[in-house]
């Protein structure tokens, strides 16, 4: 039996997420994968049983990274506008430094690997930004609204920066790149917004 081989394994991952990105789940086969990463098919299946494997471990891994850079240095216990500005910086910065994995999770959040993937990760996620966001009403620093609705108002300006970002343009093809100044001129809108 042939053993693993940890950088191997790692330009396969990365290989992975460029074919995943660039041709989707649809246009992605092993095959490709092993001409990609200048390996024999048969080695692929040293780290991955199989197609679904290779997706959801590295839905899985990229997830959990995620998730741990954006919970970094937040307490749900923060005041609202606190916790927020440290959910925004986390959040933009994992995506601008990790352009190609957040492409992917993206790619992951709308297909059928979501479910598998998210339940690895989502629930100490979700059991911190519950509990901040039921202190922020509690303390009358958020007006109470769905999840969905909330979503929407906190974080999709943040996201759409972002794109414009990566992008290289914002509306009408004007030159774009993401700043900090942006970022918090944007979120201090957003804070208006959803405060009583």
């Amino acid at each position: 039996m042939r053993t693993r081989n940890e950088n191997k394994e790692q330009l396969v991952r990365q290989k992975a997420l460029e074919l995943i990105v660039s041709q989707g789940f649809e246009g992605f086969s092993m095959q490709k994968l092993a001409k990609a990463a200048e390996v024999s098919p048969a080695t692929l299946y040293i780290y991955y049983k199989d197609k679904e494997d290779l997706i959801t471990s590295i839905g899985i891994e990229i997830g959990q990274k995620f998730s741990e850079n954006i919970l970094k240095d937040f307490d749900p216990n923060l005041p609202f506008a606190e916790g927020m500005r440290i959910q925004w910086r986390n959040r933009a910065k994992y995506a601008i430094e990790n352009k190609l994995e957040t492409e992917f999770y993206e790619q992951i959040r709308s297909s059928s690997f979501r479910d598998k993937v998210m339940e690895s990760f989502v629930e100490d996620f979700k059991s911190s930004m519950g509990h901040f966001v039921k202190n922020a009403i509690k303390h009358k620093e958020l007006n109470p609204m769905p999840l969905e609705v909330f979503w929407s108002v906190a974080y999709s300006p943040l996201y759409n920066l972002i794109r414009f970002h990566n992008e290289g343009r914002s509306m009408g093809g004007k030159p774009f790149a993401f700043s900090e100044e942006i970022m918090d001129q944007t979120l201090d809108l957003v804070l208006k917004a959803l405060k009583p």
